[in-house]
């Protein structure tokens, strides 16, 4: 290239890196908004920052926006890549990366590992309950390549052979520190003789998991004789409804939507027997129940009370009380009973849900949560009640 015309490429490609933050912050400051580029000179320049920094500059960037969903539509047809969240099994099933990396990453329990410790974490918090005449029941959500991993590998015969998880080796040493869980990995493969466990795009379980798992945990109460069943008889109703995976949506790219179609999901919405009404939740309910999305699904989502917390309360005859927070079962459910320990009045058992994948990546780790004593939480209660 003759050097005269150096200058001039230097030039274009200066242009070209600075005019995109340019742009950028003139929309954004007609937006009345703060240009977001300017955030890099508000804070110390650590590893950390820097990263946080670039993933919001490449969230917000209104070009980045505008090619993304393009872009990602290229690489699905032409290289069958999904993105960066997902991964594309047998016969068009989808799957969550991080259930993924859960399951094949090799991963040590450790229990000195601080936050990243979900024993130490799990056990406090049944003494805490202890302290208060709690009984806890630990309830680890198997993930969809737990349950399907043979949809995933090149040799088909794969699901054929029993698994060992990272989850039974958390369930395994929960046991020997006393504290009751339960393994659903086992029933849940089972129930796949009888129907789908999963959905096909998206990382929940099916109506029916949901279902079989709340009867199974029922059974599992009985069993144990925590005295957790009520007197209200529930009914339930079929109804069918229309779901967009969300790993789907995942993928960011609206094209791909037409190549991915909703899927049609048969469910049993749970009624009262007396009133014909909608299960709700009751706050003086004898259980409480913690958990994620995979509580959410088709409880608060369409159709509405189908979901693993409303066959709980058929399966106990009694309507539950709960706290369910999307991602956020390994902390956050703990931090928001914290702020509101009135809701532990009157309570006999506690049932914590969270997917296994949370066991390496919930929502800020596994932290230690202290729970107000028992005199503050009936002050907390006395407020509540005025």
């Amino acid at each position: 290239m003759p050097r005269s015309y150096r200058p001039w490429l230097i030039g274009f490609f200066l242009c070209v890196i600075f005019s995109l933050p340019l742009a950028q912050a003139v929309v954004e400051a007609t937006r009345g908004e703060w240009p977001q580029v300017l955030d890099l000179f508000r804070q110390s320049p650590t590893a950390v920052s820097l990263r946080a920094f670039e993933r919001d500059i490449e969230r917000s960037s209104m070009v980045a926006g505008a090619m993304r969903p393009w872009v990602q539509y290229v690489r699905f047809m032409l290289l069958r890549d999904p993105g960066e969240k997902a991964i594309l099994g047998r016969d068009g099933w989808l799957f969550y990366k991080p259930d993924v990396q859960y399951l094949i990453e090799p991963y040590k329990l450790d229990e000195s590992a601080g936050v990243s410790n979900p024993i130490a974490a799990i056990v406090r918090f049944r003494d805490q309950l202890a302290s208060r005449g709690i009984h806890l029941l630990v309830v680890p959500i198997p993930a969809k390549p737990s349950v399907y991993p043979e949809l995933l590998a090149l040799d088909s015969n794969v699901g054929a052979a029993p698994l060992y998880t990272h989850t039974q080796a958390l369930i395994a040493r929960l046991r020997s520190h006393g504290v009751d869980a339960v393994d659903l990995l086992a029933p849940l493969r089972e129930w796949r003789r009888n129907g789908a466990a999963f959905l096909q795009r998206d990382t929940h379980w099916s109506p029916l998991a949901a279902r079989n798992a709340a009867e199974l945990i029922a059974a599992e109460i009985r069993a144990r004789k925590w005295d957790a069943e009520g007197s209200t008889d529930y009914l339930s109703r079929p109804v069918s409804i229309h779901r967009r995976g969300d790993v789907v949506r995942m993928m960011e790219a609206p094209l791909l939507e037409r190549r991915f179609p909703e899927e049609q999901v048969a469910c049993d919405q749970v009624i009262s027997k007396n009133t014909g009404k909608l299960y709700s939740d009751d706050a003086n309910s004898p259980v409480l129940v913690l958990g994620d999305s995979y509580l959410r699904i088709y409880q608060t989502d369409a159709p509405g009370a189908a979901g693993f917390i409303a066959h709980l309360a058929r399966s106990l005859h009694t309507p539950l009380s709960s706290i369910v927070n999307d991602g956020g079962a390994s902390t956050l459910v703990r931090r928001q009973l914290s702020r509101n320990p009135g809701l532990l009045a009157g309570k006999k058992l506690v049932i914590w849900e969270f997917v296994e994948r949370d066991v390496r990546f919930g929502a800020e780790g596994w932290q230690d949560v202290p729970l107000p004593p028992v005199a503050a939480a009936a002050s907390a209660r006395d407020v509540t009640s005025r």
